[in-house]
């Protein structure tokens, strides 16, 4: 479930929608109106979405042997298993 920001839309909100807040809500739910507190209305807010860079996201050789899986690696003649137990040690093209 996403995570939407809400802030006042206008200034007579409270402390707690003019500082702006966040939601966790299914997408297939209807937007707030109005502030959980006061009962001002807000709107959602656009916000940046959080993408993960570099390979940090990438299993390590440990974690894809004990998942069951195979890794290999372009060794510019062939493959070689890097990872794994299953599967030939090399792939030849």
């Amino acid at each position: 479930m996403p995570i939407y920001e809400y802030g006042a839309a206008d200034s007579t909100g409270c402390d707690y929608c003019n500082n702006g807040f966040e939601v966790l809500q299914k997408i297939s739910a209807e937007r707030l109106t109005t502030c959980p507190q006061c009962h001002s209305p807000v709107r959602r807010l656009l916000s940046a979405p959080t993408v993960k860079m570099g390979r940090g996201n990438v299993l390590s050789q440990k974690n894809i042997e004990k998942h069951g899986f195979t890794q290999y690696k372009n060794t510019g003649k062939g493959f070689e298993r890097t990872a794994g137990t299953k599967g030939p040690k090399t792939i030849n093209p």
